[in-house]
């Protein structure tokens, strides 16, 4: 065997099965929270660098996403040869060491390649974990167990918001980045320690009259295979498309709430930052949970309720863009909040269940790949061109045109569900691993 893998595979979601995934989600929440921070104190940021809307949606996004993504095919192929467990140790400590860095910054440039290290180090992070989730938990409990991991992104950007925004409030948005980068270092070290790495398939049935699971593919070998997979692509198509949506908001809501809505920079560290852990955490969990059940009855409820959540979501936009005070503005933003969380844990599922276990981190890779590159290269910066434009005639409110032109791209979105929910029904290996 190539792979360095444990000699036992773990009982079927045992109890340590589930403390393994509760930790990696409380890495994923650092993970998470050393990403979205930015947008939380991008008003600061913004204005002690003098920064554009379209540069900071450069610096929340674009720059980030392709360093996040260009870096994680080559370290998920990595992660299918030696221990998952030391890649993403080490890459919770790097994405530390850059946030911290962060507040250290003086210029857009430096800021910017700061940023570029953080997601260095992220893109160690969920290709790995995803994998190894998948040997502990077998495919009928994959959307639950992911679900639980997923969490992090709630949960992630909820901290960001309330810690971050409060410790700016009180101490400025350099203290914000020093604090919030520090516990990756212990959580790294934890892990090394209490994480134990998994055989790899130990959970998944072997081919008829095979010994073991195939060994990791070549490289181009494996991105080829994502690419001839019909229900792979078109899962990534609509994953991209959904973060496109989610990412538009995520970077930009704090500034559009204080700059167009006038809420103060503490209501929103105190009342968006519980909305958006609230909503996040429902929509998150429960949308794994509700597709692992429906799922026995149709698959396509792995793209269904992605394209139910994203068309209901529609009029909520609308009423964030009308509503004439920031609390009407909360009400209708938790919405979105709430239904754009849905596609993340049918995705991942459908991404774990689709190949053999050895091309399961670099599956999960290259859809991170096309979900990133799409939804957090384009979207923020996106909402940020168009703000640009309008700024001239519109002041502060030219956010709100940012938002309307985000809406084209929720009806594309729900489109691109569709398509995939029609590709899942007709695939045979997804059919056979979820029995």
């Amino acid at each position: 065997m190539t792979t360095i893998e444990a000699a036992e595979a773990p009982k079927a979601a045992s109890r340590y099965s589930y403390f393994v995934v509760w930790f990696l989600a409380i890495v994923y929440t650092m993970n998470f929270l050393d990403r979205q921070i930015v947008s939380i104190l991008g008003k600061q940021i913004s204005t002690e660098l003098h920064l554009t809307k379209t540069q900071f949606g450069y610096l929340g996004g674009t720059f980030f996403a392709v360093t996040y993504t260009t870096f994680g095919i080559g370290v998920a192929y990595l992660a299918d040869r030696v221990k998952r467990t030391w890649v993403i140790a080490f890459a919770c400590a790097l994405w530390s060491v850059f946030t911290a860095l962060c507040g250290t910054a003086t210029s857009f440039i430096q800021i910017l390649l700061y940023r570029m290290g953080v997601g260095l180090g992220e893109a160690g992070g969920s290709p790995p974990s995803y994998s190894l989730i998948s040997d502990y938990f077998p495919a009928e409990k994959r959307g639950t167990a992911l679900a639980i991991y997923s969490l992090g992104v709630p949960l992630g950007s909820m901290i960001g918001a309330f810690a971050g925004g409060k410790i700016a409030v009180a101490y400025g948005w350099r203290t914000a980045f020093f604090v919030v980068g520090a516990p990756g270092l212990l959580l790294a070290v934890l892990l090394l320690v209490l994480v134990r790495e998994p055989k790899r398939g130990g959970l998944d049935a072997v081919a008829d009259g095979a010994a073991d699971h195939p060994p990791p593919p070549p490289l181009l070998e494996a991105i080829s295979g994502f690419f001839a997979n019909r229900t792979l692509v078109l899962t990534a198509i609509s994953s991209g498309l959904s973060a496109f949506v989610g990412y538009a908001g995520l970077v930009w809501n704090p500034q559009f709430l204080e700059n167009v809505k006038q809420m103060s920079e503490s209501d929103v560290a105190t009342w968006y930052a519980l909305v958006l852990g609230v909503t996040g955490v429902i929509g998150t969990f429960g949308s794994g949970w509700f597709v692992d059940r429906m799922a026995k009855r149709d698959r396509r409820w792995f793209a269904w309720l992605p394209a139910l959540a994203f068309t209901l979501s529609i009029p909520f936009w609308i009423g964030i863009i009308w509503a004439p005070t920031w609390q009407l503005a909360m009400l209708f933003l938790a919405g979105p909040l709430f239904l754009n969380n849905m596609y993340l844990s049918p995705a991942l599922t459908v991404a774990q269940n689709a190949v053999p276990p050895a091309r399961r981190t670099i599956t999960g890779a290259i859809l991170l790949f096309v979900l990133n590159l799409v939804g957090l290269g384009a979207g923020p910066v996106y909402v940020g061109w168009v703000a640009d434009k309008m700024a001239p005639a519109h002041g502060d409110n030219a956010l709100a045109y940012g938002y309307a032109a985000v809406i084209p791209f929720i009806l594309l979105t729900v489109g691109a569900h569709i398509a995939a929910s029609i590709s899942i029904g007709r695939d045979k290996r997804l059919a056979a691993a979820l029995g």
